[in-house]
């Protein structure tokens, strides 16, 4: 039995220092900030490196929203941390969370008790960094998560329209742990412990840290353009990002090196994607699958969201222009067994409250799971960004065969009346303009459509206009006219009375009022629900970002007209509710 479930509150982490009292312990290893509540769940990234470490046997405190606007007592309460300091923003880059595309502060938080807005600073992570090093500046900061992995170069801030520097030299973290942080953590708490696995700090996968010693260069590294070129020329960035963006999306990528304010970024290669024992034991850690009993049972609107959801992968080889999702989970497919699904579903079954219905198995694309290459020394030589577009890569498997046999034992399992797919389907990895791929294919989606949405089917085009989608890296919207014949078709043959819910992007890069008018005219979208229109908002290390930012296709150098007043912005997203 683990100290945590003796005494203090069972099976939690320690929030407060009676907590740690009660545990018995005098020092904490590593203390944990974050901008989110504290939830133990394997859907929060703060829950997952908590577990992974104490698995580890460290002894680790989380502190959930501290504080920063009083007399900083939630950066003291629990002392000074053994082995470091760690800090993240919460699951979204804060300045996403705080404002909308028009820049407008939001009125609510759904990471925070009650949805209440106001219990995290704007720039999270370098706020709550630079109070613990002026605190306690002797003692190490790692700061991960979403915010710091996609700030982890020169990128550019929407919400001050400017190209800002590594985040590690914003915030003067002593480390940062990018992508998807359970191995990047464990391995720098040993290198702080002392442990002589690793010697430098070269040799820390999956880590960056700033230094002023200047890089010695071979095969395995490449020195990007400074921050201080790319303030200077947008060729510059564009060239700096491309280089980020193939090494990210390669399965041997080399170390980055960015030469920044006097010194150097260093961004050392990551881990090879987890094997599938690997993923399952980050999963099968004694989570509570809930938020800590601090809270007294106020609701907190992303855990009632996903509180019923499963994850059976990592990663997406959609490639997505404006998506991040590549960028911090990677490309490559890594999937859990289905023992592992089964056994978190046994545990949701036993959380009060639970009904039978399962929201959502799924991932950043549903349907997804145990696809790769066929032959894996291809992959390994690939330099494509996405496996789907402009045409499918012949190398890849897509049959959608070990996903059915998932749906369907879980449908078995007794006590589960219906498992929902919330998430997004890939439509363009079961047909092409002519039909159905395959047999699996059409077998998945009937099965999809009869048994897994609960009346709406939603998808994502994102656009009608192709010149639009060709930037986006998204399929032609020919593809979904085929795909809602095949809908309408299952529908009529089960007497089912169900609906596509499609969603669109406004004022991307290459978008304009004319654009918007023809999808909203669209003859082909007469009958569906049209309810559902975002307007694009830039985010940190996305190639439509870099599209906004510079004006220019950066594949191509041509220009890309990007729509920027604020006016004809609300127009954009206003005209596809004009019918």
């Amino acid at each position: 039995m683990r100290q945590t479930e003796e005494i203090g509150h069972p099976k939690f982490l320690p929030t407060t220092k009676d907590e740690v009292k009660r545990l018995g312990w005098e020092q904490l290893d590593v203390i944990l900030f974050s901008g989110d509540a504290y939830i133990d769940h394997p859907s929060f990234g703060t829950a997952v490196i908590a577990r992974v470490l104490e698995r580890e046997g460290y002894k680790v405190g989380v502190v959930p929203q501290p504080n920063w606007r009083d007399d900083l007592r939630d950066f003291k309460k629990l002392g000074r941390p053994r082995l470091f300091f760690g800090v993240n923003s919460g699951a979204m880059d804060s300045m996403v969370n705080h404002y909308t595309s028009f820049k407008r502060l939001r009125s609510n938080d759904s990471y925070t008790p009650n949805g209440a807005a106001g219990f995290r600073p704007d720039y999270a992570v370098n706020v709550y960094t630079q109070i613990l090093k002026k605190l306690f500046p002797d003692v190490p900061v790692v700061i991960g998560g979403i915010e710091a992995s996609l700030r982890r170069f020169t990128h550019y801030d929407f919400w001050q329209d400017k190209l800002l520097p590594s985040v590690l030299v914003s915030s003067g973290a002593d480390f940062l742990t990018y992508g998807m942080g359970e191995k990047g953590t464990i391995q720098i708490a040993r290198y702080l412990d002392g442990n002589k696995e690793n010697r430098t700090k070269r040799e820390l996968l999956q880590t960056a840290y700033f230094s002023e010693d200047k890089p010695e260069e071979d095969s395995k590294t490449t020195v990007l353009p400074s921050f201080e070129e790319c303030c200077k020329d947008k060729k510059a960035f564009i060239k700096n990002f491309n280089e980020v963006e193939l090494q990210a999306n390669l399965l041997n990528p080399k170390r980055l090196i960015e030469p920044c304010q006097g010194g150097f970024v260093y961004v050392n290669e990551p881990f090879p994607p987890l094997s599938q024992q690997e993923l399952d034991s980050v999963y099968d850690l004694p989570y509570t699958f809930l938020p800590h009993p601090r809270y007294k049972g106020k609701p907190i609107p992303a855990f009632e969201m996903i509180k019923n959801s499963i994850t059976i992968h990592r990663g997406c080889f959609g490639g997505c222009s404006f998506c991040t999702i590549a960028a911090h989970q990677g490309k490559f497919i890594q999937s859990r067994s289905k023992d592992s699904i089964i056994k978190e579903i046994e545990q949701l079954k036993t959380i009060p409250g639970f009904a039978g219905n399962l929201s959502d198995v799924g991932a950043p694309s549903a349907n997804m799971y145990r696809m790769g290459g066929k032959d894996k020394t291809l992959c390994e030589k690939c330099r494509r960004k996405t496996c789907l577009f402009p045409k499918m890569c012949p190398n890849l498997d897509h049959s959608h065969r070990p996903l059915i046999s998932l749906y369907r034992d879980i449908d078995k399992i007794k006590g589960i009346r219906h498992s929902y797919i919330g998430s997004g389907v890939r439509y363009d990895l079961l047909m092409d303009e002519n039909g159905f791929l395959d047999d699996t294919s059409r077998e998945y989606f009937t099965e999809l459509i009869s048994k897994h949405i609960s009346g709406r089917f939603k998808v994502a085009p994102e656009h009608t206009e192709d010149h639009i989608l060709n930037l986006m890296n998204k399929p032609s919207f020919r593809l979904f006219c085929t795909m809602r014949r095949e809908f309408e078709k299952i529908n009529k043959k089960q007497n089912l009375r169900q609906q596509i819910v499609p969603y669109f992007i406004s004022s991307h890069p290459g978008c304009r009022l004319s654009d918007m008018k023809a999808l909203s005219e669209n003859k082909n979208l007469k009958g569906v629900f049209t309810e559902q229109v975002q307007s694009f908002t830039p985010t940190p290390m996305t190639r439509s970002s870099v599209m906004y930012y510079t004006g220019l296709d950066p594949q191509t150098l041509k220009p890309v007209f990007v729509e920027k007043n604020l006016s004809r912005l609300r127009q954009q997203k206003s005209y596809f509710f004009k019918k």
